[in-house]
């Protein structure tokens, strides 16, 4: 990353324009042109210097529904199990952890009903039970990382 890369990544973490053109809105910001920008936005993408580059929305609002749940993988069969979860299209991520429950995942569909779906499916396909963990309450911080 270079000085421009961190002036990117410190300007677009909040404050991101809405308007008819935002890139060029934020791209003026920063003294460059909009083309500049999303080219220094995706190479960040592809160099996994950012995972994602997108709103952050509250889904339930819009009816949706989102959920954090878990399970416990052995290790021998972790691979597979990973596998499965990956494959759903109600998965948003999923990662590793070092704890009984070793394998996390959020899930994301339009409704509750789904997502008791999706937790059904991935319990039948994989053999093991799965623990919801919906949220209980909301909490909103500011957070901003420094490049």
């Amino acid at each position: 990353m270079d000085e421009l890369d961190r002036k990117i990544i410190d300007s677009l973490q909040g404050g991101f324009p809405i308007c008819a053109e935002p890139f060029t809105e934020a791209a003026a910001r920063l003294g460059i042109s909009a083309e500049v920008l999303l080219a220094r936005i995706e190479a960040l993408l592809a160099a996994g210097v950012l995972t994602r580059f997108g709103p952050l929305y509250q889904i339930e609002k819009g009816g949706g529904a989102f959920t954090l749940a878990a399970l416990q993988a052995p290790p021998a069969d972790f691979e597979r199990v990973a596998a499965i979860v990956n494959a759903l299209p109600e998965v948003a991520h999923n990662y590793a952890r070092e704890h009984a429950f070793n394998l996390w995942f959020v899930l994301a569909a339009e409704n509750p009903a789904a997502i008791q779906r999706a937790i059904e499916t991935i319990g039948m396909l994989t053999g093991y039970p799965v623990y919801n963990m919906p949220k209980e309450r909301e909490y909103f911080i500011g957070l901003r990382f420094e490049a």
